[in-house]
């Protein structure tokens, strides 16, 4: 994970902010615009997820419908499931 500082930043985020919260490590990042956000010493650290990281084995097909939360990044949908984000990657999600 690669993280810098996100600068003016127009509100704070916490429970009822209208952003998918997603526990990680001990804290809660928060999605927006396609990144996450995770408050750090009077700031936010703007996060990506890199790498290529498959996500265990799936019962049910991710899409409209399925329940669980959507985020746009880059050109495609992520679903936010069990608090990480799976993105469909031929016959297997990966982690983001």
């Amino acid at each position: 994970m690669t993280c810098k500082t996100h600068d003016d930043h127009g509100h704070e985020h916490g429970p009822g902010c209208g952003h998918v919260a997603v526990p990680h490590d001990g804290h809660t990042d928060y999605l927006h615009d396609g990144h996450a956000h995770r408050a750090h010493d009077g700031h936010y650290d703007e996060c990506s997820f890199s790498g290529h990281v498959q996500a265990e084995k799936h019962d049910h097909e991710h899409g409209p419908g399925c329940g669980h939360a959507t985020v746009q990044h880059g050109d495609h949908l992520d679903y936010v499931h069990d608090g990480h984000r799976h993105a469909k990657h031929g016959d297997h999600y990966d982690e983001h």
